[in-house]
């Protein structure tokens, strides 16, 4: 590692690559892009700005906003200044929620977008410690009305700017010295957990955990410095932080922001719009996002007509077979299938690509497991979504696959430099393909949670972070991970199951199930939560002629339910996927998705089980009864009545 802090990164790279466009931001009809060499002037014109508000060496300074080019230069412009920053999700909408995290790291500032400014100026009396915010966006009179009252300094980051430089000849040697002053152990994150069962954890990132996580991601993924990608996902995110900004910074490629739109809807359909204006060389990806590219070219070849989905359908089986897991594509008597599947990658999957740009070479896939079935789909179409694994502790990469080692259904390979070890319930390291909890040891783990001793113990031990996630690893060195360890599926003999690959394979299936979350603990059989998709009943029972009011359109909704269940049981089309005790046997139709605004989704799409255990447990207990088990009981003709609302 050539550098001890992430400003010293940024500044060698803005030397080298000086009039490379490291910053591209969409604020009218185009994109404009920003140099290296402009960036380093605007972070250091910010940093003084900070440094005449008085932040100081280790200072917290919270950062929430939108992906653009102010949210690079003003996390560079806290570290130039030897502050740590505490990226939180522009998400946050329960006040209490964002004043624990406020409160909790003891921010002195807050560096805050327009679209969410409101969200801060509501706390102020609750943060005592909080004595500036920086608005990225024009403040208006309210706010700062709001923030006078209770003694709050507010100021527009254009003035701040500004105010720096009438400092500059002051306070450019204060910079060098704070500046020169950092070392890699010095913190320059703290990232919070969900927090939905609990208090959320503050995870400190040092300067060493970002940048040896670089080092390994470099050494993986070949970043020219003429790439470029789009920056689809939340940027408080640790491998966004990492994968789409740091690792960029450290090769010299260009990084777009996503031009936001003032509803979720508006911000999704400019995707791929920004997709063809930009041309992106890769894209960070998330499940939720991979699902809704594949959904929108399922629709796009299917409105071309019957013969073309045909076609497409076909040219996938092909491309499958070819590819088979990625390691071993086009070899052995797929070499036969070669010429073929040419022939359908120009006249259609070529297509698609034309669809995310002409320079689309492949994606980069975290935040929870890629089905399978979506790493196929996408490899046919020659944009492969390499599958990785990580968590923020370990700042986060710690395997993944890539063009050079690849297979199908794994996380793939271990990061360089980083020691990886399965460990059974006895603590002991198990032997190569036996199942236990994923633990790492390396410099890109962090060294502990802010503020909170008793956590930090029981993750960190001896060095080693202890995952809670389940996994093991292949002969040939591949990482599978099979699901939280605190998600398993308990029988009441004790045996355990990880229920995230049945769930995804249920929903990936059957179009009738939007969610779907299986539950036991130590019970007879396993039970299911879930949440149905009203468009496709309906139109199923108008196909028939039968009302959802009526009692057979009621039978016959929940016939189709149950039959898409029987699809994995013995005899059915699936048979033998999965173990059949794992399966649900009594399912609860439930009326309102897992979401992230009733907190039982995170902010990477996750289910949060806990907070669904706790808030249907009620439903749970009752599925374990004679009359919850009977899946035509009274509480699910109701759901199935609710269609005609």
């Amino acid at each position: 590692m050539d550098y001890k802090s992430l400003p010293h990164l940024f500044e060698s790279s803005a030397l080298r690559y000086a009039d490379n466009i490291l910053l591209r931001e969409k604020k009218d009809d185009k994109y404009e892009g920003m140099t290296y060499a402009a960036c380093d002037t605007q972070v250091r014109r910010l940093a003084r700005g900070l440094l005449s508000l008085g932040v100081e060496k280790g200072d917290r300074v919270a950062l929430i906003s939108e992906g653009r080019n102010d949210w690079v230069i003003g996390e560079l412009a806290v570290l130039f200044c030897g502050a740590v920053s505490v990226p939180l999700s522009v998400k946050i909408e329960e006040p209490a929620d964002l004043l624990f995290r406020l409160h909790h790291a003891g921010c002195k500032g807050v560096i805050v977008s327009g679209n969410h400014q409101h969200k801060v100026f509501g706390l102020m009396e609750n943060l005592p410690v909080l004595e500036f915010v920086v608005l990225l966006d024009s403040p208006d009179d309210q706010a700062l009305a709001e923030a006078a009252k209770h003694g709050k300094k507010v100021v527009y980051v254009e003035d701040l700017r500004r105010q720096g430089d009438e400092k500059e000849d002051d306070l450019n040697g204060l910079l060098e010295i704070v500046k020169e002053s950092l070392v890699a152990d010095d913190y320059a994150n703290i990232c919070y957990t969900s927090g939905t069962t609990a208090d959320p954890k503050g995870i400190i990132l040092s300067h060493q955990n970002y940048l040896h996580n670089v080092e390994q991601a470099s050494l993986i993924f070949d970043v020219p410095s003429d790439y470029t990608s789009l920056h689809i996902l939340p940027w408080d995110h640790s491998f966004a932080h990492t994968v789409g900004i740091y690792a960029l910074i450290r090769n010299g490629a260009s990084l777009a922001s996503l031009k936001i739109g003032k509803t979720l809807n508006e911000t999704l359909r400019n995707i791929p719009i920004c997709i063809n204006e930009v041309q992106p060389h890769f894209l960070l990806s998330v499940p939720a996002l991979a699902k809704n590219f594949k959904n929108n070219i399922e629709k796009g070849v299917k409105a071309k007509g019957k013969i073309a989905w045909w076609l497409f359908q076909l040219g996938l089986k092909v491309a499958y077979a070819y590819n088979g897991k990625g390691h071993n594509k086009g070899g052995g008597y797929r070499k036969l299938l070669k010429p073929l599947y040419r022939v359908f990658d120009i006249l259609l999957f070529n297509k698609v690509r034309a669809g995310f740009g002409s320079r689309l070479e492949f994606f980069v896939g975290g935040g929870a497991l890629l089905d399978i079935e979506l790493q196929r789909f996408f490899y046919a179409l020659g944009i492969p979504m390499y599958q990785g694994y990580g968590l923020t502790e370990a700042a986060p990469i710690i395997s993944s696959n890539t063009p050079a080692f690849h297979k199908l259904g794994s996380s793939g390979k271990v990061v360089p430099k980083l020691d990886l070890k399965i460990c059974g319930d006895d603590g002991q390291e198990n032997p190569i393909g036996e199942s236990g909890e994923i633990v790492v040891r390396g410099e890109n783990v962090m060294p502990g949670y802010w503020d909170n001793e008793e956590a930090t113990a029981e993750t960190l031990r001896d060095g080693w972070l202890y995952t809670g996630d389940l996994g093991y690893l292949d002969n040939e060195g591949y990482l599978y991970v099979l699901g939280r360890s605190k998600s398993l599926l308990i029988g009441s003999d004790g045996e355990k199951y990880s229920p995230e690959g049945i769930e995804e394979a249920i929903m990936e299936k059957s179009s009738c199930f939007d969610q779907i979350m299986l539950y036991n603990n130590q019970s007879l059989y396993t039970v299911a939560l879930a949440v149905i998709n009203k468009g496709v009943l309906l139109q199923h029972l108008a196909r028939l002629n039968l009302s959802p009011e009526s009692e057979m359109g009621q039978k016959e909704a929940l016939n189709e339910l149950r039959s898409e269940i029987n699809r994995f049981m013995p005899g059915g089309e699936f048979e033998g996927m999965f173990p059949p005790r794992w399966l649900p046997a009594a399912i609860a139709l439930i009326p309102e998705p897992f979401s992230e605004s009733n907190g039982m989704v995170n902010s990477t799409m996750k289910i949060v089980r806990p907070a669904i255990h706790k808030h249907y447990e009620k439903t749970i207990s009752g599925l374990f009864t004679p009359e919850g088990k009977d899946f035509y009981n009274d509480a699910n003709r109701s759901i199935i009545a609710g269609l005609a609302d």
